[in-house]
């Protein structure tokens, strides 16, 4: 996994979803928002890595903002 992809995926959905107009386009982006921050929390989680749990916090909030529960 490109880690630094990741990151810059996450922080361009987030703002994405800042910057559209539609309650529908916005629920999407935070909901990939959300999967990506799943896919990130996964991989620090497999290292071992002490910020895995700030991006599991991060998967949750995206989650509860898009009115979803995916992972």
């Amino acid at each position: 996994m490109d880690i630094n992809h990741e990151y810059a995926a996450h922080q361009s959905a987030l703002m994405r979803a800042t910057n559209v107009r539609g309650a529908d386009q916005r629920q999407h982006q935070f909901a990939m928002a959300s999967r990506i921050a799943g896919r990130i929390s996964a991989f620090q989680h497999e290292l071992g890595a002490a910020a895995a749990c700030a991006w599991s916090a991060a998967h949750l909030a995206a989650a509860k903002q898009s009115g979803t529960n995916s992972n």
